[in-house]
């Protein structure tokens, strides 16, 4: 199994929950992670740290996103995935002539800033991204590609980080609540019977019809079994 132990990410925002929902998710991830509140502080964590990846918001009082990343992008190798409420397309080109890699706008999608974070070390990282094996699964980010048994499943973008976030939680009870949030966003408003639609698709692509594979664990929530 792959792990990102070796990854480092560090977050830049003054909105504590966020920072606070980032870090325990990308914990969750495997990921090594700091972060910061203010520019400043950012500067000072990204020099002892060396960060491969900075998760950065725009608007920060004092010194803001784009300061920061003019100085970060500065002396090394860095990654700069510009996090921010702000969606015009003026900020979009002002931060990526001062370097940044990438832009999103909040609210956004924990598994699509995922899969960023992963495109942005294939890049510039290379030798730290490897295939993630698990049972008769193995994941390929790079491609967005998952196997079943050697064989390659074909996947809406949902349905991959649908199934990602099972495999790589198997054995785990995952509510619906909590797959809402990781898979479509904090922000997501949509009916939890979204998940039951989205599970359904994967048993018939995992050919899964006697459900012992993603099992549903009545009141609880869904958990996938590996033998």
């Amino acid at each position: 199994m792959r792990t990102n132990k070796n990854i480092k990410i560090l977050l830049v925002d003054d909105e504590r929950s966020i920072l606070q929902f980032l870090e325990l998710g990308l914990i969750e991830e495997g990921f090594e992670v700091r972060s910061a509140q203010d520019g400043v502080s950012a500067i000072d964590v990204a020099k002892v740290f060396k960060p491969h990846v900075v998760i950065l918001d725009v608007m920060m009082p004092g010194m803001n996103g784009f300061e920061v990343c003019r100085i970060l992008k500065k002396p090394g190798n860095i990654a700069v995935i510009m996090l921010t409420a702000k969606g015009d397309e003026e900020d979009r080109m002002k931060g990526l002539d001062l370097g940044a890699d990438d832009y999103m706008v909040k609210p956004f999608s924990f598994g699509e800033l995922v899969a960023r974070i992963h495109a942005k070390i294939r890049n510039q990282f290379p030798i730290l991204s490897e295939d993630i094996v698990i049972g008769p699964f193995k994941i390929d980010d790079r491609r967005r590609e998952i196997r079943f048994n050697e064989n390659s499943l074909k996947l809406s973008p949902t349905e991959y980080e649908l199934l990602r976030l099972l495999v790589i939680n198997h054995g785990l009870v995952l509510s619906k609540s909590n797959i809402l949030n990781k898979v479509w966003g904090n922000d997501f408003n949509k009916e939890e019977n979204i998940v039951e639609v989205y599970i359904r698709l994967l048993r018939e692509k995992l050919d899964d019809h006697k459900r012992t594979l993603i099992r549903t664990i009545r009141g609880a929530g869904y958990r996938l079994d590996i033998a």
